[in-house]
């Protein structure tokens, strides 16, 4: 969580809780379903990062006792050792803020339910966001893990979300304006004309100058 474990009530740890879900995306969280079997409460706490071994027996051996009492000390709640309604409640709101960032954060699809479960799918989403931070893939969401992931979905969510672009109404504006103003300019010349003309018309022939005279005329 964002809020430390020096705070000085539990109605502060539960503001804190509730002013992180606050920050999530469609932050309307379930409330706890029913009360956690041993083994389910034992998964939340072992996810979580307290140390427990994850069994069905009842919750009265010293290890799980000194886990809830952990638990207890650290959200300001009544420091008893029993899982009772007030410190369920309190592990389900955690774990469904949990699930509700790891949505925010890696985006899965179909995304997680936000309930009150540690189960094998957070277990894995949480791997996966380890892995993409470069931290030892545990699956274990301890409370570096849980503050380093409030902050990126704060983050991410506090970003403008993209809206959908425009369809595209842009018509082509420009219209062809230049029409071919080159006409054609040189109209084909005549082919040239003969403008000699014959200046020499063929001379007559020579005609018969002398005709031929008698010499002698007769005589009686």
């Amino acid at each position: 969580m964002w809020c430390g474990f020096n705070k000085s009530s539990a109605m502060i740890a539960a503001t804190c809780l509730v002013s992180a879900s606050v920050l999530i995306a469609d932050s309307t969280f379930a409330a706890r379903q029913r009360n956690y079997t041993p083994q389910e409460f034992r998964a939340v706490l072992h996810g979580l990062g307290y140390k427990v071994k994850v069994s069905n027996t009842p919750l009265t051996d010293e290890e799980t006792k000194k886990a809830i009492r952990d638990f207890q000390k650290g959200y300001k709640l009544g420091v008893d050792g029993i899982a009772g309604p007030k410190t369920q409640d309190f592990a389900a709101n955690i774990v469904q803020i949990l699930q509700a960032n790891l949505n925010a954060v890696l985006k899965p699809n179909p995304p997680l339910p936000r309930d009150q479960f540690f189960g094998p799918r957070t277990e894995q989403l949480i791997k996966e966001y380890q892995k993409k931070n470069q931290l030892s893939e545990t699956g274990i969401a301890d409370l570096a893990l849980r503050q380093k992931l409030n902050a990126e979905a704060k983050e991410t969510i506090g970003k403008p979300q993209p809206q959908p672009t425009a369809t595209p109404t842009t018509k082509p504006t420009a219209k062809p304006t230049a029409t071919p103003t080159a006409k054609p300019t040189a109209k084909p010349t005549p082919t040239t004309k003969p403008t000699a003309k014959p200046t020499a018309t063929p001379a007559p022939t020579a005609k018969p100058t002398a005709t031929a005279t008698p010499t002698a005329t007769p005589t009686p």
